[in-house]
C-alpha cells in the first residue's frame, strides 16, 4: 500500500493544486442508479476482437457522486494485470488512488492492449477507449468533463493520440516517456496536456518535446527556453507554461534518467510521476 508519505513533497503539491480549476458537473447516465458493472474484468468486442479491462472504483462508491474517471494505459509488453498489482515497475494504478482523497476520488479503467501494446491501427484503440467510456458513463456515477488518461512508454503514445483524437471528451492526460507510435489522428485541438520524459532514454527525446510543443500551442500558451538536466546530475527539471488558454495548462518535465515509469532524483527513494500526475489532474474541480 502506498500512501501519501511515501511521496515526498506529495501533501504540499497537492494543497497547491486544490481549487485551480472549476467546471461545472456533468453527471453520467449512470448517475442516481444502483451500478451496472462492479469492479473486477470486463470484456467487449471491438472491430469483431475481444477486448478486455480491469474497472476499479471507490470501496465507498455512492452512485450520487460524479467521479473523475482515469484510464491507466500500460507500456509495450505490458498488461492491466501489471499496472493493477504494481508490478513490473509500475506503481499500483500509477499510483494515484494512493494520493486521492474520499472526497474526490475516482474510477479506473485499465485496458489491455492488443499484442500487449498500442498499435491503434485505424483508430481501433481509440474505438475501445470510447466503448468503455459508453459503458461506464451508462453504468457508473462518473463527471464527463473530467476524464483522463495517463501511461507511461507505449501508454504515454496512446494517451497522446487520445489527446489528439478526443480532446473535446478527455480533460487532460499525463504523457510519461512516449512518442507518436499510437498515431495522432486530428491533434488540433486544446487539452490540458502533462508530460516527463528522460533525458537519456530509449524512446527519442525530441519527439516528446515535439508532441509538447504542439499542445503549447494549441493551448494558446507562451513558448519558453527551458533548461534540461546535465546527464548525471541526479535530478529533474520542470515548467508550468504561461499565457495559456483559461483550462488549458501545459507541465512539462525533464529527468536525468532512462526510460522508466518511476523516475527519482538522486537520494530520493520515492518517484514523483504520481504526484505531478495527480496535482495535475485534480486541479480540474
Amino acid at each position: 500500500m502506498y500512501g501519501i508519505s511515501q511521496f515526498p513533497g506529495a501533501a504540499a503539491l497537492l494543497l497547491l493544486a486544490l481549487g485551480d480549476i472549476a467546471s461545472a458537473a456533468k453527471p453520467s447516465a449512470g448517475c442516481g442508479k444502483a451500478a451496472g458493472i462492479a469492479a473486477g474484468n470486463h470484456t467487449l468486442t471491438v472491430n469483431s476482437k475481444s477486448r478486455w479491462y480491469l474497472l476499479k472504483t471507490p470501496e465507498a462508491y455512492d452512485n450520487n457522486h460524479p467521479y473523475r474517471l482515469i484510464f491507466t494505459l500500460h507500456a509495450m509488453g505490458g498488461n492491466p494485470t501489471l499496472v493493477a498489482n504494481g508490478e513490473g515497475g509500475y506503481l499500483p494504478w500509477y499510483g494515484l488512488p494512493a494520493l486521492a482523497t474520499d472526497s474526490i476520488g475516482a474510477i479506473y479503467v485499465n485496458p489491455n492492449g492488443l499484442d500487449r501494446g498500442w498499435a491503434n491501427r485505424g483508430g481501433e484503440d481509440v474505438t475501445l477507449m470510447t466503448d468503455i467510456l459508453a459503458t461506464v458513463k451508462e453504468n457508473l456515477c462518473i463527471d464527463e468533463n473530467l476524464v483522463f488518461s495517463v501511461g507511461f512508454s507505449y501508454g504515454a503514445s496512446m494517451s497522446t493520440a487520445l489527446a489528439c483524437s478526443s480532446a473535446k471528451v478527455f480533460r487532460a492526460i499525463s504523457a510519461q516517456s512516449g512518442g507518436l507510435m499510437s498515431g495522432c489522428a486530428g491533434g488540433d485541438d486544446p487539452i490540458a496536456f502533462y508530460g516527463q520524459h528522460g533525458v537519456d532514454g530509449d524512446l527519442n527525446i525530441t519527439v516528446a518535446r515535439s508532441i509538447r510543443d504542439r499542445f503549447i500551442k494549441n493551448n494558446g500558451c507562451t513558448q519558453e527556453e527551458f533548461r534540461s538536466p546535465a546527464i548525471g546530475s541526479g535530478v529533474h527539471t520542470k515548467v508550468e507554461y504561461k499565457g495559456c488558454k483559461e483550462g488549458y495548462p501545459v507541465t512539462w518535465l525533464e529527468y536525468d534518467g532512462g526510460h522508466t515509469p518511476q523516475p527519482r532524483d538522486k537520494g530520493v527513494n520515492a518517484t514523483y510521476s504520481a504526484v505531478e500526475t495527480w496535482k495535475f489532474f485534480s486541479q480540474f474541480k
